[in-house]
């Protein structure tokens, strides 16, 4: 600052002495406001008040009779002077003033920028821990720090850092830090707080500077910042930006805490919905072959009741029929637990597909007025499948149709172009509506005929066809049948199945394996 007045005055003195020497001008004295006028633009109000009086006593010494003396003759001279102090006055209060309102424009501008961005990266991601780093890494170019991180925890203590711009370095320790206090009617100023600490790892030429981050009394966490001693301070941008920043981070925070509780609290609500809809399943679907079971073993014990040969094979027939019902019930149930819990692990080898399928069907026991047509060509290659796994696809895929299909229900097969092998389940029913087709191996998920109630049952039948057959590496898809009703197709990976050779070295027809990884048979 002194080193401009200097040179701004001497300008002038040079300037007013030329004009005199040279050009016989009169009254060269306003020239010094060119200096007053560059002083406060640059540096306020102050410096350019003390430079008009620096001017005026330049001037009374240097040019004013008797010269070299700061005394007045003249009173023409007086006036003169006088009205060069006051001009020069007005012109650097002036100049000053819009010197300022420029600075502080540019400073606003510089702030709302940063803000921006910075309300940007929280926006565009889902959570805190996301955007940290990008927030952290802006703050440190539009601050002009050495480093910045963000810590969360009630105190300093127990603060663990979220992100920092120099994580590899360890946290400096300096025995000072600045803290920023911010009062309510918005006033913000830098206060230094000496810290305790017993490690000998100091920073003693960085200054240590601390935001805390707080929403509506609570302290969150703290944003740091770290500038070398011999630089300025944080200026009103950079402490505004800072502070700021603090409150962006605290809403995004708050913001995440509230989602996490509302998705705890769905998650619990939806645990507790599917925990009623399974108990309410499980106990209807149980109820019903119990009550079978135990009317006909009841009725077997009475011994008032007379029973044929064909009557006790009856009631043997539908005991061991509800038996299989419930234990088909409970298979679900544990493989379902088990596709969920990730702890499928099927043993794929090849499998013949037309006898799994027959007895598959033979299992069924379909009602003696339905039937079901099996239809599997002769040239119908293996499957890479868990024959055990493979057999409970069909048994669900078959219940299904013969609980809810028509009076016709068939089962096809077909080798596929791609490598796969495709076996189709599919009935004569008034099948699903089509806005359910892509709901139908969704856990619980229970689609009844258009225009009829939903049937009772656990939904759960062709969610556990979907796990077995991804667990065998195949695909499941489900549309409408020709027939009329529900169509699903379940497509497993072709066996590859080594021509047999007379060669004694040769591998046995009957053994066959997986074709190697890319390789179509």
């Amino acid at each position: 600052m002194a080193a401009l007045a200097l040179a701004a005055l001497g300008a002038s003195t040079l300037t007013i002495a030329l004009l005199r020497a040279g050009i016989h001008v009169t009254y060269p004295a306003p020239v010094y406001l060119l200096a007053v006028l560059a002083v406060g633009m640059r540096y306020g109000t102050a410096p350019a008040m003390l430079t008009s009086v620096a001017a005026f006593l330049l001037y009374d010494f240097l040019f004013v009779q008797p010269l070299y003396t700061l005394t007045i003759n003249s009173p023409d001279e007086w006036l003169n002077l006088l009205l060069l102090l006051a001009v020069a006055s007005v012109i650097g209060r002036l100049a000053a003033l819009q010197a300022e309102r420029a600075r502080e424009a540019a400073d606003r501008a510089r702030e709302a920028e940063a803000l921006h961005a910075i309300t940007g990266v929280l926006a565009a991601t889902r959570t805190v821990a996301e955007a940290a780093p990008a927030v952290v890494t802006r703050l440190e170019m539009i601050t002009a720090m050495d480093r910045v991180w963000v810590s969360l925890g009630a105190n300093p203590s127990e603060e663990r850092s979220l992100a920092d711009t120099a994580a590899s370095e360890p946290l400096p320790m300096p025995g000072w830090q600045v803290v920023l206090q911010r009062r309510p009617d918005g006033q913000m100023r830098w206060v230094r707080a000496h810290v305790a600490t017993g490690s000998a790892r100091r920073a003693p030429r960085a200054a240590l500077h601390r935001v805390r981050i707080e929403v509506a009394g609570e302290t969150l966490g703290s944003l740091w910042a770290l500038r070398a001693r011999n630089e300025l301070e944080p200026d009103r941008a950079e402490t505004r930006i800072l502070s700021a920043a603090a409150d962006q981070l605290g809403q995004a925070i708050v913001r995440d805490r509230l989602t996490q509780e509302a998705t705890s609290a769905e998650i619990a609500r939806q645990s507790e919905a599917l925990k009623t809809a399974l108990l309410d399943s499980v106990s209807h679907d149980l109820r019903t072959p119990l009550a079978t079971i135990r009317a006909a073993a009841g009725s077997m014990l009475d011994e008032s009741v007379k029973w044929s040969e064909d009557d006790h094979r009856e009631a043997f027939l539908a005991i061991d029929a509800e038996a299989e019902r419930m234990g088909r019930l409970v298979r679900n149930l544990l493989d379902l637990s088990r596709i969920e819990g990730g702890a499928l692990k099927p043993e794929l080898e090849p499998c013949d597909l037309e006898d799994v399928v027959r007895q598959a069907v033979k299992r069924a026991r379909p009602d003696p007025g339905k039937r079901i047509l099996v239809e599997l060509p002769d040239s119908l290659s293996p499957v890479l499948a868990d024959e055990l796994y493979l057999g409970q696809v069909l048994a669900n895929l078959l219940e299904n149709a013969i609980r809810y299909g028509g009076e016709t229900i068939r089962v096809r097969g077909c080798d596929l172009d791609d490598g796969l092998v495709q076996v189709s389940v599919e009935d004569d029913g008034r099948g699903v509506p089509d806005a359910a087709l892509p709901h139908l191996f969704e856990k619980f998920y229970q689609a009844g005929p258009p225009g009829e109630a939903q049937r009772r049952g656990m939904g759960i039948g062709l969610t556990v066809v979907e796990g077995l057959t991804r667990a065998m590496e195949g695909e499941v898809s489900a549309c409408r049948s020709e027939l009329g009703g529900l169509h699903v197709d379940v497509r497993l990976r072709r066996a590859f199945v080594p021509e047999q050779t007379a060669d004694p070295t040769a591998i046995p027809a009957d053994r066959v394996s997986a074709p190697p990884s890319g390789e179509m048979a």
